[in-house]
């Protein structure tokens, strides 16, 4: 999805850094410092409030008041709205396949096939080809609004900054030296943290991220089995937590529930034609037991998401799916990319995650359908959870954070380095630190700017121009 043999028309690593070098001599790394002009910026409220027109009405208050807990929950849920400031600003004009909001808490831990847990980016709803500047952006502002979040001075928030910043640019300078099948192959395996982490952090801190690792491995299918579903008159079902959970028996009436059962197995049986053979295989040994309306996530509030509970050899045996709506990529109006349109949706969400990511869910895929509405939409499909962990931002001081600021930039770096031309963008970082503290400018500045549209958010909710509905 990135053209990436049209963007290297000749494998001469010599010439793709010179290439990269040039780059910078037209946009040199101050220039990355700017934000876009005050009188050029769209009003946040109204991008936000744009994308809910194609969303369930009755959801979109619960992102509203999620956004509004924090500067940094409004971060979190405002891809649009950056996605439309980075747009106006100066790009090297090096692209590369995004993840489209790479922000600190969209990095976690996850299971590989191979039953190892890694660390990886594991959000990729807005994911599309684009200038690999974008995505280091976003990173960097969110960890300028979650220090702050957090307390952290002046002086530490530019030490986390940099922290992300540095360790990007150093890792994409080695991944430009390495060879094809190397690059394809590295992975932040856990396991060996260490090796990426280093003596950044205290005994303490390892241990305790030590004990983190744990806790993600309890976070299983089982658990979740455990935890969201129920027997009730004999048989398994998912236990209603309205508005957050739904079960489809408390959602619609006996004929409309026929009707949208028949049509979760149609999906199901179109996405299964998007895996491998072995994995179809695999799929086609559960059968449907249950279904349920899920509200997740900050900014995906509002997009239809079912969880569907499919049962092995016994009741004993489940597979959790998460069904989720795919909207066009915020990033789709300011960077078009034909070969990213000629795709569905969820084919894009499917294809930029394989992408970019070290090892993938193996029963990802997509499927389009029409609904019981008669719209047709696009959705992915993915385990509902898989030894999922997650840092806890709030939690971290400025040590814990600068350290996983680092792992995080060396994880964008590597996903980066898969998908674009890794020894230009070599190129064009080779002038030392002069980037890093460009981007400290930029996500101090945008901390601010976040920080004002989070207000004129609090506003809206207040005149009623938006209406929210907060704690859940």
């Amino acid at each position: 999805m990135t053209g990436r043999k049209a963007d290297v028309p000749f494998p001469d690593p010599a010439a793709r850094s010179k290439a990269g070098r040039a780059a910078r001599r037209a946009v040199p790394f101050e220039a990355h410092a700017e934000l876009p002009a005050a009188a050029d910026r769209p009003d946040p409220v109204e991008l936000l409030t744009a994308q809910a027109a194609t969303r369930v009405p009755e959801l979109v208050p619960i992102r509203y008041g999620r956004m509004l807990v924090s500067p940094f929950t409004f971060f979190r849920g405002a891809a649009a709205v950056m996605a439309a400031d980075l747009a106006r600003t100066p790009v090297s004009g090096l692209n590369c396949q995004l993840c489209g909001d790479a922000h600190l808490s969209n990095f976690g831990a996850f299971a590989s096939p191979e039953r190892r847990l890694v660390f990886d980016i594991n959000d990729f709803d807005e994911t599309y080809p684009g200038p690999w500047e974008w995505d280091v952006k976003r990173l960097a502002a969110s960890l300028a609004v979650a220090a702050r979040g957090n307390g952290f001075r002046r002086k530490e928030r530019a030490a986390v900054v940099a922290g992300a910043v540095s360790r990007y640019r150093q890792a994409m300078s080695r991944f430009a030296e390495q060879r094809e099948l190397e690059v394809w192959y590295a992975r932040a395996d856990l396991d060996e943290i260490d090796v990426l982490v280093g003596d950044q952090v205290s005994k303490a801190k390892r241990k305790k991220f030590a004990q983190a690792q744990a806790k993600a491995r309890t976070r299983d299918s089982m658990q979740a089995f455990r935890k969201m579903t129920a027997v009730v008159d004999g048989r398994r079902r998912i236990v209603a937590d309205p508005p957050l959970i739904v079960p489809i028996e408390d959602l619609l009436p006996d004929k409309d529930r026929a009707e949208l059962e028949q049509w979760i197995r149609q999906v199901l049986d179109g996405y299964a034609d998007t895996l491998s053979p072995d994995r179809r295989h695999l799929l086609g040994a559960f059968r449907f037991v249950d279904l349920a309306r899920k509200v997740v996530g900050v900014g995906s509030v509002g997009t239809r998401c079912w969880m569907v509970l499919l049962s092995g050899r016994d009741a004993d045996d489940p597979l959790l799916l998460q069904v989720k709506e795919a909207p066009p990529s915020v990033l789709a109006a300011h960077a078009p990319s034909k070969e990213a349109e000629a795709l569905s949706e969820g084919q894009r969400v499917v294809t930029g995650q394989r992408l970019m990511q070290a090892v993938s869910d193996i029963f990802l895929g997509w499927q389009t359908v029409e609904g019981l509405d008669g719209q047709v939409r696009d959705f992915y499909v993915r385990q509902l959870r898989d030894w999922k962990g997650s840092a806890v931002v709030e939690a971290m001081d400025p040590e814990g954070m600068q350290a996983y600021a680092g792992l995080c930039g060396w994880t964008l770096a590597r996903a980066h380095a898969r998908t674009g031309d890794r020894i230009a963008i070599a190129g064009y970082l080779d002038g030392g630190a002069g980037f890093d503290q460009a981007l400290v400018e930029f996500a101090e500045r945008y901390a601010d700017l976040n920080e004002q549209d989070y207000k004129a958010l609090v506003a809206a909710g207040s005149t009623g121009r938006i209406a929210v509905h907060s704690g859940v």
